[in-house]
């Protein structure tokens, strides 16, 4: 079996706790949320249905029925404390399935890894800055590219390597003081193993500055970002540990400000139609020659 690097239990026990003030701490993921909405102007598509995967508050509700107010929307999360607007249950997102419209976005707890959704049921799935938090994203993209339909469209955003690497850098103890944040290469790979074709990566880097390293970790704790690796420190730190690692952020203070990195990956692919069907045959298609 392979070893678990994430604590699930603690990444929902973590936005759990932070649910009913979320919404005073989440200006990094709406800042995100924006720069990703940005990006569909160059995207031609009409999804009928969205799925909002890991949607916590539902900070991209609003953007996305601008965009697509004729489509209905369902946001999914982990943690039901997230999903305030509804109880998580079997008959709203029945509905969404196609048993009568819903008034306004769906809510839904469930498992990214393990969507109780039928295959090829969205045209647009949708996911802001949750990949990091999963111990794998190949089973939450292999489920995406099932949930999704042939033409429809993945879009989403995580963190990279270098995000928190001054905080990362601060500690000498061996333990993980940070989440594992994945290489936009390998993540591209994974899209081309979940079936995705034409998967397009990038990404960017946003520092952000503080008066102090305490004004960081409030922050962070706001928003729920926590470090929840296995590996994690699991009692108190010494006051000397604690110490060594301010006077080694301390070090890195520029200009009256301390540095906080975050690289952001965006990716985006196409569910293409199958080139072999479910028992292993090729699958041919001829294309009707065009009246001239």
């Amino acid at each position: 079996m392979k070893p678990k690097f994430v604590d699930q239990q603690q990444v929902g026990r973590r936005f759990a706790q932070v649910a009913e003030r979320y919404d005073d701490g989440d200006f990094f993921a709406r800042e995100i949320d924006r720069r990703m909405q940005e990006r569909l102007d160059f995207v031609s598509l009409q999804p009928a249905r969205i799925v909002d995967l890991g949607c916590s508050r539902g900070g991209s509700f609003a953007g996305l029925t601008a965009r697509y107010p004729s489509a209905e929307l369902l946001g999914v999360d982990l943690v039901p404390a997230m999903l305030k607007s509804e109880k998580p249950g079997m008959s709203g997102w029945q509905r969404w399935l196609g048993f009568g419209k819903p008034a306004g976005p769906l809510r839904l707890a469930a498992d990214a890894a393990q969507l109780p959704l039928p295959a090829g049921c969205a045209g647009l799935l949708w996911s802001n800055l949750l990949m990091h938090w999963l111990d794998d994203p190949l089973p939450a993209m292999a489920e995406a590219h099932r949930v999704l339909e042939v033409g429809g469209l993945l879009m989403f955003s995580t963190l990279g390597p270098d995000s928190l690497k001054e905080l990362r850098s601060s500690f000498v103890d061996g333990q993980a003081h940070t989440q594992r944040f994945i290489d936009m290469h390998d993540l591209g790979d994974m899209l081309v193993g979940s079936g995705f074709a034409d998967p397009v990566m990038d990404m960017e880097v946003i520092t952000l500055t503080y008066d102090d390293l305490d004004s960081m970790l409030v922050e962070l704790r706001a928003a729920g970002s926590g470090c929840a690796m296995q590996a994690r420190p699991r009692g108190l730190m010494g006051r000397r540990a604690w110490q060594m690692a301010r006077t080694a952020y301390e070090a890195m203070r520029r200009d009256g400000k301390l540095p906080a990195t975050f690289e952001v990956v965006y990716g985006h692919a196409w569910k293409a139609a199958p080139k072999q069907a479910a028992d292993g045959r090729a699958i041919i298609r001829f294309d009707r020659p065009r009246n001239r």
